[in-house]
């Protein structure tokens, strides 16, 4: 048994003896069995868990299992559920979150097998019932898969897949109308509509009704001509019907929006060529996919990273090859902090692929999160070298610059961005505001409010420009009065932003309102609490108003919380002699310059 395995059998006992088990378990039907694992793992059975101990009794494997699982180590967890299901096959409290795991790993040959089994045994799982029934769907036992659809269809989020599937399954047997008619229920939901059109629509195309695909897509595009889907896949359909130039206003309109999104500025080069495409979905294989793909998709943005998870794999279960669906499966590991396996996602993505370049940067995001940032800097270069007129690759290059305190190499990076940008592009408030923050952090301030400035003008009520600016002005002594006006704009857009209320804070202590400084500044160290700057500031602010032991107390705090090396300097002289009862007078200066955040 490895030193790991061991942790967990031994943390797992320790928390079933302490009672705390349950309660760290309790309730976990998603979050905790949706644990994760490799992204390109392949399908697994009982043997390719071999390396797991098999010493371990049935509930050592069980409660190593349960808290491998609950701290997501997927592959552990699976490892020991398979394990204890060696002992006893037949344990639903066993086998349930095993199958829930091996789902959301992406071993749909051994979830499979454990559906079936769920279901032989009597379980009403709905997620035991879709994967079965698209085994069935994918061997086009469209009949039997839509019987294991029906049975699943309960609650919102039921009604949506099984109408979707069984939808895609009547498509499968060329049958139209009881297709469109599977679809129908979604309209009870108003959030589902846009579903029932799109589908209703691809399917239509795909058995070759012209007239009613149209229909249903003009629907979907009235419906969210926002959605990327529905934009590609209405202009598809267009330029297959020979009107290049209508495909090409709803790419325009898309692109208006969302400038040189990859997909869309690749279908648009290919209408203006005139280059007949190939079907969007043509399959009833890819049609499913493409629907638990824009399921997957919509419960990523509401927030719903475990059970997007399930529905991605669902998605790749159904069509390996989807890069849109590695791309999404990336996306959800990154916001789940799993930066390993979605590096591992984003490389699926294929090399011929449009979103390739997008792959290879978030893959050099994610380096250089692993502490990779060599591997992450050679990766970007390798893609700046195949994109020498993209400037992606150049902002990505600067904000992990800038992430890395490496400020002279991330004002180079954004300025090479720059340079390919403009003057056809006028750049994001962001970049002007990324690269002001560069150029202050290596004392070249006249380019920094430059940059900073012309952020604001793009963005006047951007909360983050004007704390930066405003505390800027700040901390040089200049222009106190508009700097404190935009603070304090700041602070009402972002109330609970602790950084943001210390710079009104500091602002009122340069001001000399050392007795609002310290209520502002007690209430930026309640929000954020262990900041040394903020710290250090209240402890300033409290030595003017005569609270020196707390003020001792503060810049001690300060110190103990790492301030950053030269800080740590003033700190220590400010613990040894206290602050300059004569230091200099903090009225605005008439030379307007500024800095800091």
């Amino acid at each position: 048994m490895t030193v790991v395995e061991k942790l967990y059998l031994t943390l797992a006992c320790r928390l079933r003896r302490s009672g705390l088990f349950l309660f760290l378990l309790g309730g976990l039907v998603f979050a905790s069995s949706y644990a994760m694992a490799p992204a390109a793992a392949q399908a697994r059975t009982d043997a390719d868990h071999d390396d797991y101990p098999i010493s371990l009794s049935l509930s050592g494997n069980y409660l190593a299992g349960r808290f491998a699982g609950s701290v997501r180590d997927a592959d552990r967890a699976a490892g020991f559920y398979a394990r204890a299901l060696m002992s006893d096959p037949d344990n639903l409290d066993i086998l349930e979150p095993a199958f829930l795991l091996e789902v959301s790993a992406g071993n749909m040959e051994r979830a499979v097998q454990l559906a079936n089994k769920l279901i032989k045994l009597g379980r009403e799982n709905r997620m035991a019932f879709y994967i079965s029934g698209l085994d069935d769907f994918l061997a086009k036992r469209f009949s039997k898969s839509t019987e294991k659809f029906d049975r699943a269809a309960r609650g919102q989020i039921g009604i949506l897949t099984s109408g979707l599937l069984n939808a895609w399954a009547y498509k499968g047997v060329g049958d139209l109308d009881e297709a469109l008619k599977a679809l129908v229920p979604l309209s009870k939901t108003q959030s589902f509509v846009v579903f029932r059109t799109y589908h209703s629509a691809l399917i239509a195309d795909a058995l070759g009704s012209v007239a009613k695909a149209q229909e249903f897509y003009q629907s979907a595009y009235r419906g969210t001509g926002s959605s990327l889907r529905i934009t590609l896949a209405y202009g598809n359909f267009l330029e297959r019907r020979n009107k290049q130039k209508q495909a090409l206003e709803i790419y325009d309109a898309f692109l208006s929006r969302v400038p040189r999104h990859p997909l869309v500025a690749e279908a648009r080069n290919r209408a203006v060529k005139g280059t007949v495409p190939p079907y969007f979905v043509r399959t009833a294989k890819n049609g499913a996919a493409e629907a638990m793909f824009g399921v997957a998709s919509a419960l990523s943005q509401d927030s719903s990273s475990d059970l997007a998870l399930i529905y991605t794999q669902i998605a790749l279960f159904l069509n390996p090859t989807s890069p849109s669906a590695w791309t999404l499966l990336g996306d959800i590991y990154e916001d789940m902090k799993k930066n390993g396996l979605a590096l591992s996602s984003y490389d699926q993505v294929a090399a011929k692929s449009s979103l390739r370049k997008n792959a290879e940067i978030r893959i050099a995001a994610n380096l250089d999160r692993l502490d990779r940032t060599d591997d992450a800097v050679e990766k970007l270069k390798s893609v700046i070298a195949a994109y020498p007129e993209d400037y992606d690759p150049f902002l990505a290059l600067g904000n992990m610059m800038r992430g890395r305190s490496k400020f002279k190499e991330a004002v180079k990076a954004y300025s090479s961005a720059f340079d390919l940008m403009v003057p056809a592009i006028t750049p994001p408030w962001s970049f002007y505001y990324f690269r002001g923050i560069s150029y202050e952090r290596i004392d070249q301030w006249k380019k920094a409010e430059v940059d900073l400035l012309k952020a604001l003008e793009l963005e006047p009520d951007q909360p983050l420009v004007l704390n930066y600016l405003g505390y800027s002005w700040v901390d040089k002594k200049l222009n106190l009065t508009r700097a404190l006006e935009m603070i304090r704009k700041a602070v009402k857009l972002r109330p609970a932003d602790g950084y943001i209320v210390d710079s009104l804070g500091w602002a009122q202590y340069r001001l000399n309102d050392f007795e609002n400084a310290v209520k502002t500044l007690e209430r930026a160290v309640n929000l954020k609490p262990d900041d040394p700057i903020i710290n250090d500031h209240l402890g300033d602010a409290y030595w003017r108003v005569g609270r020196k032991l707390e003020a001792r107390f503060q810049w001690q705090h300060a110190l103990d919380l790492k301030s950053e090396p030269e800080n740590q300097v003033k700190i220590k002289l400010k613990l040894k002699n206290g602050l300059d009862d004569n230091e200099p007078d903090t009225k605005e200066a008439s030379q307007p310059t500024g800095n800091k955040t």
